[in-house]
């Protein structure tokens, strides 16, 4: 492994066989195509036909043994991350897990702590958005106090309408027991994540979420939530999979600036000569009619980059085999993962409790309510999630 990483992709779906593409092309130097597992015994001969010579094993462990791998990603459903994970860095081999890390903090937990007892390896999570080149320069700007304190956020991101049929395709989707929840899990963990990552970590939320609202599911289709993250700060977060025409913006209000982001694309930064306090203190008659404006007290930059989602992803993943082979600074540690999750559980447990409720909350409390969930919904044996006592 001295100028290449083996890397064993674990699910040959639909995410599986993008990465799988990349490898068999060449796309990302200092990978190459080590081995695939999957359950499906289908996808044995789709995987002989389109990666001739790539060794198959119609489960995990087998290829976790089988040597032929310095490094796995797992492209399986979200349960299974986090022992996979473990079994992977058991054996002495890199993990890079697909996102949610997990569906509830328990379990990321312990794969978080196992991780940290083998600092040797690397660990990563695919968030491909932090490698999105306009959130790297908002978390800048924000960081170096550009905008000064955040006093409030709000993201509106409902651009992913699911029809009906969506659901139904698969038996699993959008259940308790088979997926642990819906948009939260599902398509909300990249903004999840962004969110914490750009304006910090709440201190607790308070949700109102709709279960099978617009769509024949038990779990959420629409989600708002307000946190509150001390000191008078707070953010709002709005997300559904009912909203055809979709809305993705995203506001952060500082008391020395302001940054608007639409479509994940344009941003909008405003920082003002003085804090917004300061700026208060100008007399009302100069301001109003002298016909001044927010204008006259601030200047404006607009910043756009060509970010394309596929490039994203095969930048996670050079950075992951670079990470391996030199040391460079992984864009997404692994340990990561756990706040994203994090978050999706308190909205979820706001909601089910009908309070506000930490983010350092009970993980025990929350783990046994969606046990109960899983139960009711009575499709998946609930031996997949402990029973707490």
């Amino acid at each position: 492994m001295a100028d290449n990483v083996r890397l064993g992709i674990i699910g040959l779906g639909i995410q599986g066989s993008i990465y799988a593409r990349y490898l068999a092309d060449a796309l990302i130097p200092e990978l190459t195509l080590g081995a695939i597992a999957d359950t499906d015994p289908a996808k044995a001969a789709i995987a002989a036909a389109d990666y001739p010579g790539v060794p198959f094993f119609d489960d995990y462990v087998s290829l976790l043994d089988s040597g032929t791998v310095d490094a796995v990603v797992t492209t399986v459903p979200h349960y299974l991350h986090p022992q996979i994970g473990i079994d992977a860095l058991e054996r002495s081999i890199h993990v890079l897990i697909e996102k949610p890390a997990g569906v509830y903090t328990k379990q990321v937990a312990e794969l978080n702590a196992f991780a940290a007892t083998k600092p040797d390896l690397t660990f990563a999570i695919m968030f491909n958005q932090r490698n999105n080149p306009l959130y790297r320069r908002l978390k800048e700007i924000v960081a170096n106090g550009e905008i000064g304190a955040i006093r409030r956020t709000n993201w509106i991101i409902t651009t992913w309408w699911r029809t009906q049929g969506y659901y139904d395709q698969s038996a699993w989707r959008a259940t308790w027991g088979g997926e642990g929840g819906g948009v939260l899990v599902n398509q909300a963990p990249h903004q999840l994540d962004l969110w914490q990552w750009i304006c910090g970590v709440p201190k607790s939320v308070y949700s109102k979420v709709a279960y099978g609202f617009r769509r024949d599911i038990a779990v959420e289709d629409e989600v708002t939530a307000l946190v509150d993250y001390g000191n008078g700060a707070t953010g709002v977060f709005v997300t559904a999979t009912h909203d055809m025409i979709g809305t993705d913006r995203l506001e952060i209000l500082g008391d020395q600036g302001k940054i608007v982001v639409e479509d994940s694309k344009t941003a909008t930064v405003t920082r003002f000569a003085k804090p917004e306090r300061e700026l208060s203190g100008v007399h009302h008659d100069e301001y109003f009619s002298e016909g001044r404006t927010a204008a006259d007290y601030s200047t404006e930059e607009t910043i756009e980059f060509e970010s394309a989602w596929g490039d994203q992803h095969a930048g996670v993943l050079q950075n992951f085999a670079a990470h391996i082979l030199h040391g460079t600074p992984l864009f997404a540690p692994g340990s990561d993962g756990i706040m994203g999750v994090r978050l999706a559980n308190a909205i979820h447990l706001s909601s089910w409790l009908g309070k506000e409720v930490p983010l350092d909350f009970d993980d025990d409390e929350f783990l046994a309510l969606l046990n109960e969930r899983i139960r009711d919904e009575g499709k998946y044996p609930e031996s997949l999630l402990p029973v707490v006592e």
